[in-house]
């Protein structure tokens, strides 16, 4: 990820952090509308599993320029959702909810370049958390 994708994708997030329990619950509506498998992985109130989301996103979003500031964190909730039951192909339709979760929340400023800057954000991430719990 590059300065300027890092710094559209922390630009994007402020107009989605102001709503985080709006943003979680779109996500979750679409990750469990598409993945009806999903559903036992979650079985506590989804309101607080939006907050936890968008509070974890937050710290990401937030510590992009640092990417060590959240390596552990980002280590151990991998290894933790292997125990939930995560698997591999999984981290693929969590990407898709986040990127439709971003276009219904952001409108007309989720441009294109928005939307390759949170994808290359995405796998970068999603590739250091797979590394970390299957490997």
């Amino acid at each position: 990820m590059n300065t300027a994708q890092r710094e559209l994708v922390q630009s994007t997030f402020a107009g989605l952090a102001v709503m985080p329990e709006v943003a979680g619950a779109l996500f979750y509506e679409r990750l469990l509308a598409k993945n009806p498998s999903f559903r036992p992985l979650f079985n506590k109130n989804m309101r607080i599993q939006a907050l936890k989301l968008m509070s974890m996103l937050a710290m990401v979003v937030y510590n992009l320029p640092e990417p060590d500031q959240v390596s552990t964190a980002l280590r151990d909730l991998a290894v933790r959702h292997v125990e939930y039951g995560v698997k591999l192909a999984d981290y693929d339709a969590v990407r898709e909810a986040l990127l439709w979760t971003l276009e219904q929340a952001l409108g007309e400023d989720f441009t294109p370049a928005a939307r390759e800057a949170w994808t290359v954000c995405y796998n970068e991430l999603a590739g250091e958390m797979k590394a970390a719990a299957y490997v």
